[in-house]
């Protein structure tokens, strides 16, 4: 057995000693990949003039970005009053396009076109409310110059006019404070023109309407109490929808995020309209002023009431359009303003858009000219 061993021993003392591992060759280290930069050409969409040129624009550059360039050789033109197209007639590109995205080679060329002076959407809005707020007081409070100089500072003796004085006021400062705390707006700016467009038109219907249900001739509605009690459920009702709708579309949409999603109903009973219509807000809208004008039973505001229904008919068609457009899964039960109503084929779609923003066009034209003769019969 011993000696066994020892063979063993020496057996594996003679095999030969195994190979050191070989040292691994270090990898060269990789190339840097090679960024093509673009060179951006911007022409005037009008006259083809060369505006700027752009060298070594990096391709993750956005819209935007190349709107701050252009900006910055031209102080004028601040981003938000840029419009950049591929085509001089084409659609203006969005400020979230990247470059590397868009159908262009590496030199992109596209045309510029001046949007006019610009105004912050929330600054339009609390214009279009603080408006009508203050002037429908001056008539509640009869301020001097407005009724005959016996009726100065003398409220009436109806308690519906008091009730409409605060559903009015209680209205528009719901939606200065809608406008400062719970919107979130998709664009951040509009043409300062639309300021005075949009102030006068909120702001005579205001003057119009005030004047008739402040008036110290002002007769009740027909009904009665009746009439007012009911109509002012739905005013309530209508408001109450229109906040809660709102605050579902802030909840869609992150701050500073531009991401469209499907609304949907929540827990929220005045959100379950959602299943039936694309644009409850206007619903709602559309509701409360119903409500107002059977509460006051006055014609001016009967006209403002159906004004506005066919304005924002024409908004929440071209709403309920971009929805059908941009989301394949969009439910097809809705329509876009009242449930099962005014949804056009797809064919007729313009003809129908076109002639309500025309009768809304002619009627906010003449109707001044109808306040006038009407406040003149008064007289």
């Amino acid at each position: 057995m011993d000696v066994l061993a020892l063979e063993a021993k020496g057996a594996k003392n003679d095999a030969p000693a195994a190979p050191a591992p070989s040292k691994s060759r270090p990898k060269a280290p990789k190339k840097a990949k090679r960024i093509v930069y673009f060179e951006v050409e911007i022409l005037d969409a009008k006259t083809k003039e060369k505006l700027l040129l752009l060298d070594k624009v990096e391709p993750i550059a956005t819209i935007l970005d190349i709107k701050s360039m252009f900006h910055k050789s031209n102080q004028r033109w601040y981003p938000a009053r840029q419009s950049l197209c591929l085509d001089p007639k084409g659609k203006p590109l969005k400020d979230e396009d990247v470059l590397q995205m868009l159908p262009v080679g590496t030199t992109a060329t596209f045309y510029f076109r001046d949007l006019g002076a610009q105004i912050s959407w929330g600054t339009v809005f609390l214009s279009e409310c603080i408006g009508p707020l203050v002037i429908y007081l001056m008539f509640y409070f009869r301020v001097p110059f407005i009724y005959a100089p016996k009726y100065d500072f003398k409220t009436s003796k109806h308690w519906v006019v008091h009730l409409a004085c605060l559903c009015h006021s209680f209205h528009y400062v719901k939606r200065i404070l809608e406008t400062l705390f719970v919107h979130r707006f998709s664009h951040g700016t509009m043409p300062l023109r639309n300021i005075f467009k949009n102030c006068s038109y909120y702001w005579f219907f205001a003057a119009w309407m005030a004047y008739y249900i402040n008036h110290p001739l002002y007769t009740p509605p027909y009904y009665g109490e009746q009439q007012v009690k009911t109509a002012l459920g739905i005013f309530l009702f209508c408001q109450l929808g229109s906040f809660s709708i709102h605050v579902t579309l802030r909840n869609l949409k992150p701050p500073g995020s531009k991401i469209k999603k499907i609304p949907y109903p929540t827990k929220n009973p005045f959100t379950w309209i959602f299943a039936l219509v694309s644009c409850p807000n206007y619903t709602y809208e559309v509701g409360t002023w119903m409500g107002f004008t059977v509460m006051t039973q006055c014609v001016p505001v009967a006209f403002f009431t159906v004004i506005g229904f066919i304005q924002m008919t024409v908004w929440a068609k071209g709403k309920h359009r971009s929805y059908l457009k941009e989301f394949k899964e969009y439910p097809t039960l809705r329509s876009p303003i009242l449930p099962f109503i005014l949804f056009y084929p797809e064919e007729s779609k313009n003809d129908h858009s076109m002639m309500l923003i025309a009768i809304a066009q002619c009627v906010q034209v003449n109707v001044w000219h109808i306040a006038i003769l009407a406040t003149e019969n008064m007289k």
